[in-house]
């Protein structure tokens, strides 16, 4: 019998947490993941599913919207939900089950990694990584962008504190690349 030891996209079994000046970067595994895409004649469908599981509105395009379980624009009809591991394991699950077979419903736990900035001015981190316009990147926002190379989205979650999601096989990569952008913004 194999003794099979959880680990985090960076290999390790506790999560990376990095500080920099005012900064802390940390890795964040303990995510759900599933997008969403409506099917032709279902963009009603999806839309009140996706209602019904993050709240009063799914997101327009570049946003994020919810509390518990959130979604964010991935494309037109498309959403990325996430959600705690811990209290939403079978969040694809769920998801197929709110669509009604009226949208592609695909899980993504394991193929992105996340890791979280904190602290002040994180437009001086931002703009050495990516072309997002800071001064109007807010909370609510969300977009892809490309970080290094590595397609990524990007989410406001206060003027404090921004999430990444990258490719989980290239974590070391984006993790390296926002610890250079930290050192040289602080």
């Amino acid at each position: 019998m194999h003794d099979l030891i959880a680990t985090t996209a960076l290999g390790t079994s506790a999560p990376a947490v990095d500080h920099h000046g005012p900064v802390t970067l940390t890795e964040e595994p303990g995510i759900a993941l599933a997008s969403v895409a409506a099917r032709r004649g279902g963009e009603r469908t999806t839309t009140l599913a996706i209602r019904r599981m993050i709240g009063p509105t799914a997101p327009k395009a570049g946003h994020w919207a919810g509390a518990r379980i959130i979604a964010f624009w991935t494309g037109p009809d498309q959403w990325m939900l996430e959600a705690p591991y811990d209290s939403e394991e079978f969040l694809f699950e769920r998801a197929i089950q709110e669509v009604k077979g009226k949208a592609s419903v695909t899980e993504q736990t394991g193929a992105w990694c996340r890791f979280d900035l904190r602290g002040p001015n994180l437009a001086a981190i931002m703009e050495r990584l990516c072309p997002i316009n800071m001064a109007k990147f807010i909370a609510g926002n969300a977009t892809r962008t490309s970080i290094d190379h590595l397609g990524c989205f990007v989410l406001c979650r206060a003027e404090d504190h921004i999430s990444i999601l990258g490719p989980r096989s290239s974590a070391a990569s984006l993790h390296y690349s926002l610890l250079t952008a930290i050192r040289a913004a602080f």
